[in-house]
């Protein structure tokens, strides 16, 4: 940098370079005038030479001047506008800092505003999710004491369950007892399955001997008789049973003991012409039904060959239905006759609601003519009315001929006149 009248200049400023460039030519000039004079002596010619030499070195020490001249005025004006500049400069830039200065408050304002709405919203969910939790607590208290009452209630009907199961083990220990249990849920399901009037409870053979229940089914097959038995020691047994052959040992039990029932089944309520020609077995434990099914099939096949079905609760109940549809199809065979009468006498009536649908429809259109007639004569009627009511009556002129007949008068005696 270089300091010239007051002002301060880059070495790479072109006027600087300038001025530089002058003052060296100034300097070599000087030292030729040295030179010039050191050889003074020497030479005239070198003086006059000198002479003009320094003559235009005068001029050109006076052009440089004007030029340092015009340089500082070129300088001052650069530096004016220098200094403008930097006053324009420092103004937008205070400007600037001014809009931003405001901006950067309007944003500080408006993210104060943001925060204290999402405090504000931050509170009032706090709130609503405490809200929410005591509701929820309050809902898991009501529901777990709601299950707690259930619990006690179920631990109650446990009880009674336990209590029950203790008096059926009562019963199913008692021989006659446990005979009682399978009847009573025999005569549950047959009530349920048919009409009263479709089956007997112990009901009396001509044998003397006394079925649980038979149905009254039509010839053929016949009266079916339904017997109740209950192998509970036997299948017992074959529950309790731990090693192979004690289960081996307690399953021939259970296969003797039902061969036995079925034996008995077969001999006592088996009568030709007037049982039908098998019954049927009722064992009034699924359990002992499937584990027959299961493992003795060969005694279910022997209840076959003595013509003795065995049947479950469940499968009980579905021949049951199936002895219903039989019922329910001779008694429409038996009523065949009433329901042919009643099918001609329900033909009959459709015949006479065809008659008078007929005479009606007649009548109608009889009635539908003479309505359309009333009011064709009501529109002739309407018409002539209409022209009567727009008739105009002119007024006659004086002069003119009366073509109306004057009415006689009438003198005080009551004679017309002339």
């Amino acid at each position: 940098m270089i300091e010239l009248f007051g002002q301060t200049y880059a070495y790479d400023d072109p006027r600087v370079m300038v001025f530089l460039a002058g003052i060296g030519v100034i300097l070599l000039v000087v030292i030729l005038l040295i030179v010039a004079v050191r050889r003074a002596g020497q030479s005239a010619e070198l003086v006059n030479t000198v002479a003009g030499a320094m003559s235009r070195l005068s001029q050109d020490v006076n052009a440089l001047g004007q030029g340092q001249n015009q340089l500082a005025g070129n300088i001052q004006t650069v530096s004016d506008a220098q200094a403008s500049a930097q006053v324009r400069v420092i103004q937008t830039m205070e400007t600037r800092l001014a809009e931003v200065n405001a901006q950067v408050a309007e944003r500080l304002a408006d993210n104060a505003l943001k925060s204290a709405r999402s405090m504000s919203d931050m509170q009032e969910r706090m709130k609503e999710s405490l809200a929410g939790s005591s509701e929820k607590t309050t809902e898991s208290l009501t529901q777990l004491q709601e299950r707690l009452a259930t619990i006690d209630k179920a631990q109650t009907n446990i009880e009674k369950l336990s209590g029950d199961v203790l008096s059926l083990q009562d019963i199913l220990s008692n021989k006659q007892r446990r005979g009682m249990f399978g009847e009573i849920q025999l005569t549950d399901i047959v009530s349920k399955a048919l009409p009263s009037d479709a089956y007997a409870l112990q009901a009396t053979l001509s044998n003397g001997k006394r079925a649980d229940c038979l149905v009254h089914l039509p010839n053929p097959p016949g009266p079916i008789v339904i017997d109740a038995k209950f192998p509970f020691e036997a299948y017992e047994a074959l529950a309790a049973a731990e090693t192979k052959p004690e289960q081996e040992t307690a399953l021939r039990a259970l296969g003797e003991a039902v061969k036995v029932h079925i034996k008995a089944i077969s001999e006592k309520y088996i009568i030709e012409g007037e049982t039908a020609d098998g019954a049927i077995m009722f064992l009034p434990s699924e359990a002992v039904y499937a584990e027959l099914h299961a493992r003795l099939p060969q005694v279910v096949r022997h209840g076959f060959n003595e013509r003795v079905w065995i049947v479950s609760p469940t499968t009980c109940m579905a021949t049951l239905n199936t002895m219903r549809a039989i019922l329910k199809d001779a008694r429409m065979r038996e009523q065949t006759g009433e329901i042919r009468k009643a099918l001609r006498m329900l033909h009959r009536d459709v015949e006479i609601i065809n008659e008078k649908a007929g005479k009606l429809e007649t009548h109608l259109r009889q009635a539908g003519d003479d309505v359309a007639g009333v009011i064709t004569a009501s529109t002739r009627a309407g018409k002539r009315a209409d022209r009567l009511d727009n008739f105009d009556f002119e007024e006659l002129a004086p002069d003119a001929d009366p073509k109306i007949v004057p009415l006689a008068q009438i003198d005080n005696d009551g004679k017309g006149g002339r």
